[in-house]
């Protein structure tokens, strides 16, 4: 398989291995897809770690599989690749990128569903499809400006350009930099701290922001608000709070 899932810990690390390059063909993104619904419906995960070995993260798409489709083929293809990423995007839970390597093209679309982002201080990132007379298709015209703002999005899809981890760390485009050998090591303990939390409390936090991105303020506070008053109905509010009355705050144990 060209990616896997693997649960521990109530992490799950979904897996590119695609050697040398972890290159995104078709049965890549569809695969992509389906372990990006199973981590949305297993009870064991209640977090995930994107992940593409030690050298790399991904490097783009399969070129020569594309090169070979033409308009019609791509008209037919481009809702399914954009599908694949969204999937990733809207797991209800906390979701990390562990970037080593080259996060180019449908690699740092990849890496842009995530929640977080930990990059690998030799990681390269960038939106290289200008050079070959396209633009970004699974989402990095629009995830991308929404996370570093339009203005940065568009030098780095315009030119095409690579970004090293330092720039990145500076623009938003990552949150963490850290030695090569401590990425994904970094990357679980983020998911494993939060794969601790209240689940439903981390979706509702989740799908308040994400949604509320896309919407005015007062529909985005009316998101908020919904989901606010919901949590009273679950266990976990009921846990948190009684925790913290009877033996201070952070010490609740969610199941």
């Amino acid at each position: 398989m060209t990616v896997t899932l693997e649960a521990s810990d109530g992490v799950g690390t979904i897996r590119l291995d695609r050697p040398p390059m972890n290159a995104l063909d078709v049965a890549t993104q569809d695969r992509l897809r389906e372990l990006a619904e199973e981590a949305t419906r297993r009870d064991d995960v209640r977090a995930v770690v994107l992940y593409g070995g030690e050298k790399v993260f991904a490097a783009g798409a399969d070129i020569k599989e594309m090169q070979a489709m033409d308009h019609t083929a791509m008209v037919v293809r481009s809702k399914a690749l954009q599908d694949s990423f969204t999937a990733v995007a809207r797991i209800p839970k906390p979701v990390v990128a562990a970037v080593t390597g080259y996060a180019l093209g449908g690699g740092c679309e990849l890496a842009l569903c995530a929640d977080f982002r930990i990059a690998a201080d030799n990681a390269k990132l960038g939106q290289p499809e200008i050079l070959l007379g396209l633009i970004p298709g699974a989402g990095g015209t629009q995830r991308l400006a929404r996370l570093v703002g339009p203005s940065k999005a568009k030098d780095l899809i315009f030119t095409g350009r690579h970004v090293k981890a330092e720039e990145a760390l500076a623009i938003g485009l990552v949150d963490r930099v850290v030695p090569a050998a401590e990425v994904y090591e970094q990357a679980h303990a983020w998911a494993a701290r939060l794969a601790k939390g209240p689940a439903l409390a981390l979706r509702a936090a989740k799908e308040s922001v994400d949604a509320g991105l896309e919407t005015d303020i007062d529909t985005g506070l009316t998101i908020e608000r919904n989901w606010f008053a919901g949590l009273f109905a679950t266990e976990d509010r009921e846990r948190g709070m009684r925790s913290f009355v009877e033996e201070g705050p952070g010490k609740a144990k969610f199941l």
